[in-house]
Protein backbone atom coordinates (compact mmCIF):
# COMPACT_ATOMS: atom_id res chain seq x y z
CA UNK A 1 0.00 0.00 0.00
CA UNK A 2 1.44 3.01 -1.34
CA UNK A 3 1.98 5.59 1.70
CA UNK A 4 -0.14 8.69 -0.16
CA UNK A 5 -3.45 6.26 -0.97
CA UNK A 6 -6.71 8.06 0.46
CA UNK A 7 -7.76 6.41 3.98
CA UNK A 8 -3.98 5.54 4.93
CA UNK A 9 -3.15 7.43 8.04
CA UNK A 10 0.51 7.11 9.84
CA UNK A 11 1.24 8.00 13.47
CA UNK A 12 4.44 7.98 15.10
CA UNK A 13 4.10 6.63 18.62
CA UNK A 14 5.20 8.57 21.78
CA UNK A 15 6.24 7.99 25.23
CA UNK A 16 6.91 4.30 25.09
CA UNK A 17 7.69 2.61 28.24
CA UNK A 18 10.77 0.86 26.03
CA UNK A 19 12.52 0.04 22.94
CA UNK A 20 12.80 4.11 22.62
CA UNK A 21 14.95 4.31 19.64
CA UNK A 22 12.70 1.96 17.28
CA UNK A 23 10.72 3.78 15.38
CA UNK A 24 7.05 2.68 16.64
CA UNK A 25 4.10 3.71 14.50
CA UNK A 26 0.34 2.98 13.88
CA UNK A 27 -1.12 2.86 10.62
CA UNK A 28 -5.00 3.32 10.43
CA UNK A 29 -6.61 2.12 7.21
CA UNK A 30 -9.98 3.37 6.30
CA UNK A 31 -11.43 2.19 2.94
CA UNK A 32 -8.34 2.04 1.80
CA UNK A 33 -8.40 1.16 -2.05
CA UNK A 34 -5.36 -0.80 -3.75
CA UNK A 35 -5.28 -2.05 -6.87
CA UNK A 36 -4.91 -5.93 -7.42
CA UNK A 37 -1.71 -5.98 -8.77
CA UNK A 38 -0.29 -5.02 -4.79
CA UNK A 39 -1.88 -7.93 -3.89
CA UNK A 40 0.82 -9.79 -1.72
CA UNK A 41 -0.13 -13.90 -1.53
CA UNK A 42 -3.80 -15.24 -1.75
CA UNK A 43 -6.87 -13.32 -1.27
CA UNK A 44 -8.91 -14.52 1.47
CA UNK A 45 -5.46 -15.94 3.03
CA UNK A 46 -3.56 -13.04 4.86
CA UNK A 47 -4.16 -14.36 8.04
CA UNK A 48 -2.64 -17.60 7.14
CA UNK A 49 0.64 -15.61 5.65
CA UNK A 50 0.68 -13.59 8.87
CA UNK A 51 1.00 -16.76 11.04
CA UNK A 52 3.63 -18.00 8.73
CA UNK A 53 5.56 -14.95 9.14
CA UNK A 54 5.51 -14.83 12.98
CA UNK A 55 7.11 -18.08 12.75
CA UNK A 56 10.20 -16.36 11.42
CA UNK A 57 10.10 -13.22 13.39
CA UNK A 58 9.22 -14.43 16.59
CA UNK A 59 12.92 -16.55 16.50
CA UNK A 60 14.29 -12.73 16.23
CA UNK A 61 12.40 -11.75 19.04
CA UNK A 62 13.51 -14.35 21.25
CA UNK A 63 17.05 -13.48 19.98
CA UNK A 64 17.14 -10.10 21.10
CA UNK A 65 15.39 -11.42 24.25
CA UNK A 66 18.54 -13.62 25.21
CA UNK A 67 20.91 -10.86 24.14
CA UNK A 68 18.83 -8.28 26.63
CA UNK A 69 19.08 -10.82 29.47
CA UNK A 70 23.07 -11.43 28.80
CA UNK A 71 23.58 -7.81 28.77
CA UNK A 72 22.02 -7.41 32.01
CA UNK A 73 23.97 -10.82 33.28
CA UNK A 74 27.27 -9.21 32.29
CA UNK A 75 26.23 -5.63 34.19
CA UNK A 76 24.93 -7.54 36.93
CA UNK A 77 28.13 -8.94 37.57
CA UNK A 78 30.77 -6.29 36.94
CA UNK A 79 28.77 -4.20 39.30
CA UNK A 80 28.49 -6.90 42.22
CA UNK A 81 32.32 -7.43 41.76
CA UNK A 82 33.19 -3.60 41.98
CA UNK A 83 30.24 -2.96 44.76
CA UNK A 84 31.94 -2.68 48.44
CA UNK A 85 28.85 -3.88 50.71
CA UNK A 86 30.09 -4.40 54.76
CA UNK A 87 33.71 -3.98 53.47
CA UNK A 88 33.47 -7.16 51.11
CA UNK A 89 32.47 -7.21 47.70
CA UNK A 90 28.92 -7.78 46.57
CA UNK A 91 29.61 -10.80 44.53
CA UNK A 92 31.44 -12.47 47.40
CA UNK A 93 28.00 -13.03 49.25
CA UNK A 94 26.08 -16.43 48.29
CA UNK A 95 23.14 -14.72 47.52
CA UNK A 96 24.15 -13.12 44.96
CA UNK A 97 25.91 -16.17 43.55
CA UNK A 98 22.89 -17.96 43.65
CA UNK A 99 20.98 -15.01 41.94
CA UNK A 100 23.66 -14.54 39.51
CA UNK A 101 23.93 -18.85 39.04
CA UNK A 102 20.23 -18.88 38.28
CA UNK A 103 20.45 -15.99 35.49
CA UNK A 104 23.03 -17.74 33.60
CA UNK A 105 20.96 -20.88 33.73
CA UNK A 106 17.62 -19.57 32.06
CA UNK A 107 20.32 -17.54 29.16
CA UNK A 108 21.80 -20.07 28.54
CA UNK A 109 18.82 -22.58 28.21
CA UNK A 110 16.90 -19.73 26.25
CA UNK A 111 19.77 -19.25 24.19
CA UNK A 112 19.93 -23.34 23.55
CA UNK A 113 16.29 -23.02 22.40
CA UNK A 114 16.34 -20.03 20.13
CA UNK A 115 19.84 -22.07 18.58
CA UNK A 116 17.62 -25.03 17.74
CA UNK A 117 14.39 -23.14 16.63
CA UNK A 118 16.83 -20.42 14.03
CA UNK A 119 18.64 -24.06 12.97
CA UNK A 120 15.80 -25.53 12.25
CA UNK A 121 14.13 -22.43 10.00
CA UNK A 122 17.92 -22.02 8.56
CA UNK A 123 16.80 -25.63 6.72
CA UNK A 124 13.39 -24.36 5.68
CA UNK A 125 11.98 -26.84 8.93
CA UNK A 126 9.09 -24.77 10.66
CA UNK A 127 8.63 -25.92 13.68
CA UNK A 128 5.82 -24.24 15.34
CA UNK A 129 5.94 -25.56 18.64
CA UNK A 130 9.46 -24.73 19.21
CA UNK A 131 9.68 -21.56 18.11
CA UNK A 132 7.08 -20.40 20.25
CA UNK A 133 8.70 -22.39 23.13
CA UNK A 134 12.36 -20.29 22.40
CA UNK A 135 9.99 -16.45 22.19
CA UNK A 136 8.02 -17.46 25.37
CA UNK A 137 10.86 -18.87 27.55
CA UNK A 138 13.28 -16.19 26.10
CA UNK A 139 11.12 -13.34 26.66
CA UNK A 140 10.16 -14.93 30.61
CA UNK A 141 14.15 -15.02 31.18
CA UNK A 142 14.87 -11.88 29.86
CA UNK A 143 12.36 -10.11 31.96
CA UNK A 144 13.50 -12.18 34.95
CA UNK A 145 17.24 -11.90 34.37
CA UNK A 146 16.73 -7.91 33.87
CA UNK A 147 14.83 -7.50 37.27
CA UNK A 148 17.29 -9.41 39.13
CA UNK A 149 20.17 -7.50 37.42
CA UNK A 150 18.71 -4.62 38.36
CA UNK A 151 18.06 -5.99 41.98
CA UNK A 152 21.89 -6.01 42.40
CA UNK A 153 22.59 -3.37 41.29
CA UNK A 154 20.18 -1.86 44.49
CA UNK A 155 19.26 1.98 44.32
CA UNK A 156 21.66 2.63 41.73
CA UNK A 157 19.85 0.42 39.21
CA UNK A 158 17.18 3.27 39.20
CA UNK A 159 19.01 5.90 38.14
CA UNK A 160 19.65 6.54 35.29
CA UNK A 161 23.52 6.73 35.31
CA UNK A 162 23.38 2.96 35.33
CA UNK A 163 22.00 1.63 32.15
CA UNK A 164 20.42 -1.34 33.68
CA UNK A 165 17.18 1.00 33.99
CA UNK A 166 17.05 1.47 30.47
CA UNK A 167 17.57 -2.96 30.00
CA UNK A 168 14.73 -3.10 32.74
CA UNK A 169 12.11 -0.85 30.36
CA UNK A 170 13.30 -2.64 27.00
CA UNK A 171 12.70 -5.73 28.25
CA UNK A 172 8.89 -5.86 28.85
CA UNK A 173 8.30 -5.96 25.06
CA UNK A 174 9.98 -9.41 24.17
CA UNK A 175 7.00 -11.12 26.10
CA UNK A 176 4.90 -8.67 24.59
CA UNK A 177 5.15 -8.11 20.48
CA UNK A 178 5.07 -11.03 18.18
CA UNK A 179 2.53 -12.80 20.52
CA UNK A 180 2.32 -12.62 23.77
CA UNK A 181 3.63 -15.19 26.64
CA UNK A 182 0.13 -16.18 26.89
CA UNK A 183 -0.70 -16.97 22.92
CA UNK A 184 2.68 -18.67 22.99
CA UNK A 185 1.43 -21.11 25.83
CA UNK A 186 -1.25 -21.72 23.59
CA UNK A 187 0.75 -22.66 20.69
CA UNK A 188 2.67 -25.05 22.61
CA UNK A 189 -0.06 -26.55 24.45
CA UNK A 190 -2.19 -27.60 21.00
CA UNK A 191 0.64 -28.37 18.88
CA UNK A 192 1.70 -30.68 22.06
CA UNK A 193 -2.34 -32.63 21.76
CA UNK A 194 -1.99 -32.68 18.17
CA UNK A 195 1.31 -34.99 17.76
Amino acid sequence: VEADRPGLTRRKIHNKLGIRASDTGELVFEDVRVPKENLVGERGRGFYQFMDFFDRTRVNVASQAVGLAQGALDRAIAYSKQREVFGSSLASFQVTQFKLAEMATRIEASRALVRQAAWKLDRGEVDTKLIAMAKWFSGETAVRVVDEALQIHGGYGFIGEYDISRLYRDAKIVEIYEGTKEIEKIIIGRRLLKD
